[in-house]
């Protein structure tokens, strides 16, 4: 007999040899019915594995996170299985289970696998699922499994498995005819994924290195209902409608080009929209007690080496040689802000200090992971970093985190998820400075009154961090804001203060930003939004329209007063009619439409529509303007 002891704490004995499922099965048929797997002290496992001996035992089912991205690489199994029957000449690769579902990177040279071959491969998914394969896992010889590979032509397979150390065993499972390698777990038929859905095809270069060849990537997305799915596919459809390279090149704010890949060419209205996004950012770090500096964007390497940040993100940073120096453009301000710090004797009277910079930064991207604003070489970071004492550090944490949620309920954003992440494999400092650091941030959230999930290993390499996620109108999730506290850096760069009893001490590094990157956060507002931004926020906040010619010079008055008094104005006195001109300022969003003809001139005043409204009120013009910068003096202040 077995001892199985449930997350309740309850346990109950089973014959020896029990498996996950008739386990399932002894609590109730339901159960069953929605397990996937087990994990058995801890450890993942399919449901048909023997238990042996006394294990604590909890029930994954696709409910469940873990359920749902199990069933996502059942799915990816199945499309592979679906793919290998259509194109038989086609090799799979990898294809793992991703966040919202799963990707296949396909090798195929006799034709190519567009978006229109999806209906047919997703038919024979269907197919697959109805027949409901059973799922059984294997283990082969290492030596065995590369052969049986390389018979089948799946060289691609065996390549990945030859790098595996000789001596460990080999897992497959096999579904049907079809077999693949893999870890597991899987459900224990093919009939569990039902509600999957093709979205889209890529390029990715074999093991992500552009010396390889490109392979096509198919994306697809798994979920545990129907109703989870529709959910998902309209709000693709909306992120479709949204998406911020469609609006940006709508309302001529940016654009990207070959010249300058992952760098982008900001428009005048763009360059509006991100001036205003700094000056407000600005405001707001001087009344929090900040000072603005700036460093260089070309550093010597000898500084990147100093930090760690060479051996860690080296092979990211573009490099110049210049008299036999190796320069890179900086990837990050960190290292650059030690350097101000260092300039004079530093008093524990003159801490913390808050040192902030909208730094110009570099990194190197893939061509193929480049996404318009969200993904680019060329950024600039709202980045600061805070000097201070140990004992500071919660007091510090809570006045961030209070900025922080200001800025973002300024942006619209209130649904805010925050994540501890704790220290990586790979780090700088030794465990008891990292346990010092862990323990000083964990206190300090605690005493923020946060609330969060712990995001295992997910820390910098100098230091924990959170993480502060963004939801978005549509239910998407954007990780922006960041707080990291460093107590490595200093010492590595030799950062010192003299404390109260005379003698030298290291300060405490907080690295810290709220947007992240201008770049990035202006994509997530462009989106979030669909261009409708609110006033204060518009490129172009109000558009003058003429109706006849007779009110072109009034017009043209009216747009110097807005312009005079700091308000974004557009002017349109064309000779198209005015319900032209209206429809063409709502495509692009234009909070205000202020509509003129020879009564307006007249009086003074103007016909005001507002976006989203079909009515329209007679304003004088200096009602409006006071009106336009009340709202602008909520925010930038």
């Amino acid at each position: 007999m077995v001892k199985i002891t449930f997350p309740d704490g309850a346990s109950r004995e089973f014959k020896s040899g029990v498996t996950g499922i008739e386990i399932a099965e002894s609590i109730s048929k339901s159960l069953a019915k929605e397990s996937i797997a087990v994990e058995i002290d801890g450890e993942q496992k399919d449901l048909f594995v023997p238990i042996l001996k006394d294990a604590s035992l909890r029930i994954i089912t696709s409910k469940m996170e873990e359920g749902l991205e199990i069933l996502r690489h059942d799915t990816a199994h199945i499309f592979a299985q679906s793919i290998k029957e259509l194109y038989p000449a086609a090799q799979i690769t990898i294809g793992p289970s991703i966040e919202n579902g799963f990707y296949y990177d396909v090798a195929y040279t006799e034709g190519k696998i567009s978006t229109e071959d999806f209906p047919t491969i997703e038919e024979k998914m269907q197919e697959i699922v109805k027949k409901s394969y059973e799922i059984k896992r294997e283990e082969w010889d290492r030596d065995e499994a590369i052969e049986y590979f390389k018979s089948i032509g799946e060289h691609y397979k065996a390549e990945i498995i030859s790098d595996i150390p000789k001596g460990e065993v080999i897992s497959l499972y096999r579904q049907g005819d079809f077999i693949d390698l893999c870890r597991g777990p899987h459900a224990l038929t093919t009939g569990f994924p039902k509600y999957f859905k093709l979205t889209k095809v890529a390029g990715a270069y074999w093991r992500g290195n552009s010396d390889n060849e490109m392979l096509t990537r198919i994306y697809g997305t798994a979920w545990a209902t129907k109703k989870d799915l529709d959910n998902y596919l309209f709000m693709l459809e909306e992120a479709e409608k949204r998406d911020h390279r469609k609006i940006g090149k709508l309302q001529d704010l940016f654009h990207i080009s070959d010249h300058a890949r992952g760098m982008v060419f900001w428009h005048d209205k763009g360059w509006s929209l991100y001036t205003t996004i700094q000056n407000y950012i600005r405001s707001k770090l001087r009344k929090a007690g900040y000072s603005e500096v700036n460093t260089p964007v070309l550093v010597d390497r000898s500084l990147w080496e100093a930090s760690g940040h060479w051996e860690k993100f080296g092979e990211n940073m573009f490099t110049s040689e210049l008299d036999k120096e190796v320069l890179a453009l900086k990837p990050m301000n960190c290292p650059c802000h030690v350097q101000i710090f260092k300039q004079g004797i530093k008093s524990y009277r003159d801490l913390p200090i808050r040192m902030a910079e909208f730094g110009s930064c570099h990194r190197y991207e893939p061509s193929g992971a480049l996404h318009g604003l969200m993904r680019v070489r060329g950024f600039t970071q709202d980045d600061a970093h805070i000097f201070c004492t140990e004992d500071k550090i919660t007091e510090e944490t809570i006045a961030f985190c209070k900025l922080l949620m200001e800025v973002y309920e300024d942006f619209g954003f209130t649904d805010i998820r925050i994540k501890f992440s704790d220290r990586p494999e790979v780090r700088a400092g030794s465990d008891e400075v990292w346990d010092r650091a862990e323990k000083a941030l964990e206190d300090a959230s605690i005493a923020s009154g946060l609330e969060y999930t712990i995001n295992k290993g997910e820390g910098a390499f100098y230091g924990p961090k959170l993480e502060f996620v963004l939801r978005d109108a549509i239910g998407r999730d954007w990780q922006c804001g960041t707080l990291q506290a460093d107590f490595v850096l200093p010492e590595r760069l030799g950062a010192e203060y003299i404390a109260e009893d005379g003698q030298k001490r290291r300060p405490v590094m907080l690295h810290r930003a709220i947007l992240g990157s201008f770049e990035r956060f202006i994509g997530i507002l462009i989106e979030n939004f669909a261009g409708t931004f609110p006033i204060w926020l518009a490129p172009t906040q109000i558009a003058i329209l003429t109706i006849t010619n007779e009110a072109d010079d009034y017009a043209k008055s009216i747009r110097e007063r807005f312009i005079a008094a700091g308000i974004r104005a557009d002017l349109d006195i064309s000779s198209e009619k005015i319900n032209y001109k209206v429809r063409k300022f709502i495509e692009l969003r234009t909070p205000l439409l202020a509509v003129v003809g020879k009564n307006e001139a007249e009086y003074d005043s103007i016909s005001l529509r507002i976006l989203g409204s079909d009515e329209k009120k007679s304003m004088k013009v200096d009602e409006v303007i006071q009106m336009v910068l009340s709202e602008n003096n909520k925010y930038l202040k």
